[in-house]
This record gives structure tokens, C-alpha cells and sequence, in this order.
């Protein structure tokens, strides 16, 4: 339960608490609670209540603010005696591209992701401090997640960047990243992992990014892969196998592709096995491949892409 008492809406104003009920939810679930509103020395004019969800997002130029992307109303108009108090429950939804913010029960370092609420009395709008959300993976984004714990792949930290994805489609102009330091198998060759979820009702598109180092005869660099999955298939995928393949084979090339068997967005190409380093859009095949992976994928962020070309420079 988290609890937050707003600043007065002007002297002798209305109080305003607002109680998040149970402890954890879920993209695409919904988070319960009430607004307790009163207390005010005269007769105040409610004109409406809103719960605005805001997250922490890092733009290109590594500066972070606070971006508001969803917005509910919980009250419209109505009148509070002197001294009257009123209790307004609501059900919030949440959206299925939201962030997630604990693993295992513990939070995410980095992650500032909340409800906010705002207030306007006669003509007046009083926004108050954000009250955090404790929002746990779904059981389809769960795997994926334990399969790079389980394979020694330390938690560094998560932040979510403005930015869309290519190829795509997402909801919101941002997208979560949650890093992790390569496995002690792949730490010769390869930096950091991130790991980025864009899930909707029926389905969950799972992104890795890996910083590849480089060598004496090798570029380093980014290399991306995408898996597209529905939430039932995603949880009887072995997805420590889909990681460890495309971890070999970006260790091995300069590029591939991550996940068997599923089209791309249009795409349109069928892979055998792990589907890395093999036939990409009608034949190419070994490094070329991962190079063609790297174009059709492109840079997870808007602008990214000139740094790219400077680090494989």
C-alpha cells in the first residue's frame, strides 16, 4: 500500500490521498485503490480527478524527465462541504507495454515508474508526487528473463529510452531496456545484453541487443535479434537454447537473426532450428546474414544509428 497526501489546492483547500491497493501487478492488468478527498475550511468545487501513469525516460541526449503516457479519470464534477471528506475507488488499467519495475520480488535498479494524481478545483490543477507501482513480468516475458539469470548472466540495471523500436509496432514512443552482463561463457566476446519486451493482448515480441566487442580481424558493435511469440508459445519455448544459439553465433559473425521458425514483421523469412546464421530473405547466408539482420532490424533508437556507424568505423 502506498500513500501520498498532495499539497492543498489553495488556502484552506481540500487534502488529497490516494491508496494503491495490493502489492505487485502486471502489464495489461490493472491496479485497484482510492482517492480520499477533504477536509477543506469552505465548500469546494471538484471539478475532476485524474490518475496519470509517468515513467523516468532517458532521451538520445542521455537526459531524463518524467513523460506522462496514460491518462484515467476517476471523478468528474461534484461539490465538497467544509470539513467533508469523500472516498473514490477506481480500477486502473494498465497498458501491456508497461515497463517493469521488480524481478523475484526485488525492484529493478533504475526503474521510476508510477501514478500520478491530479486535482482541479475551480479552475486550479494541483499534480502531486508520483506513487510507485510495483509491476512484475508477465508469465510469458518471466522465461525469458530466468533463462539469462539461470545461464550466469549478472542484472546490471534497467531504464526506459525514447525511441520506437523498427519494425515494430508499439503504443507508446519508448521501449524498456533491462541489462544484463554477458555470461561468463560469451564475456570474451560480447559486453552487455538488454533485453526489451513489447507485449500485447495476444502476443510478445522479445528484443536482444548485444554488445559485441572487437577484435583484431573483428568490428564490434551492436548486434540486434527479435523473437516474435504468442504468450502461450512463449511460455514452452526454450529460450535458453534461442539465447545460447544467438549468443554463439554473434560471437562467431558480425550479426544474426533470434528465433526459429516465426516471420519478422513482414520480413517474411522461415528459419530451421535457431534460425542464426542460415538462409535470411531468400538465401544469404553466414555473415552476410547477420549483416542483413543488423539493416532489416535497425537501430532500436531514433538517431542511434550514426553512432553505430561510428563504432563499426
Amino acid at each position: 500500500m502506498f500513500k501520498r497526501m498532495l499539497q492543498a489546492v489553495g488556502i484552506g483547500g481540500p487534502s488529497v490521498d490516494t491508496v494503491l491497493r495490493g502489492e505487485a501487478c502486471q502489464p495489461g492488468g490493472q491496479v485497484a485503490g482510492e482517492v480520499r478527498i477533504g477536509g477543506a475550511s469552505g465548500t469546494a468545487e471538484i471539478q475532476r480527478i485524474d490518475l496519470i501513469l509517468v515513467a523516468e525516460v532517458e532521451t538520445s541526449d542521455d537526459r531524463k524527465g518524467a513523460m506522462e503516457f496514460q491518462r484515467h479519470t476517476v471523478s468528474g464534477e461534484f461539490t465538497l462541504e467544509a470539513e467533508q471528506y469523500s472516498t473514490i475507488p477506481f480500477e486502473l488499467p494498465l497498458p501491456w507495454e508497461l515497463p517493469i519495475t521488480a524481478l523475484r520480488g526485488q525492484p529493478l535498479h533504475g526503474m521510476r515508474l508510477g501514478v500520478r494524481t491530479e486535482v482541479a478545483v475551480a479552475k486550479a490543477v494541483d499534480t502531486g508526487d508520483m506513487d510507485p507501482l510495483h509491476v512484475e513480468p508477465l508469465p510469458s516475458q518471466q522465461p525469458v528473463i530466468e533463462a539469462l539469470l539461470n545461464m550466469g548472466a549478472p542484472l546490471k540495471s534497467a531504464d526506459v529510452e525514447h525511441g520506437v523500436l523498427h519494425g515494430i509496432a508499439q503504443q507508446y514512443p519508448f521501449y524498456q531496456e533491462i541489462e544484463f552482463f554477458a555470461p561468463p561463457q560469451f564475456a570474451g566476446g560480447i559486453n552487455e545484453i538488454e533485453l526489451t519486451f513489447v507485449a500485447r493482448p495476444d502476443s510478445l515480441d522479445v528484443v536482444l541487443e548485444a554488445d559485441k566487442r572487437g577484435g583484431l580481424f573483428t568490428s564490434g558493435g551492436d548486434v540486434l535479434g527479435r523473437i516474435h511469440r504468442s504468450h502461450e508459445e512463449a511460455l514452452h519455448t526454450d529460450w535458453t537454447s534461442e539465447i545460447q544459439n544467438w549468443l554463439q553465433a554473434v560471437s562467431r559473425s558480425s550479426g544474426g537473426f533470434f528465433g526459429g521458425g516465426h516471420g519478422h514483421h513482414g520480413h517474411g523469412s522461415k528459419h530451421s532450428g535457431s534460425g542464426l546464421g542460415g538462409a535470411v530473405a531468400g538465401g544469404v547466408a553466414g555473415a552476410a546474414a547477420g549483416v542483413l539482420g543488423g539493416m532489416m532490424l535497425g537501430e532500436v533508437l531514433e538517431g542511434e544509428e550514426e553512432e553505430g556507424e561510428d563504432e563499426e568505423g
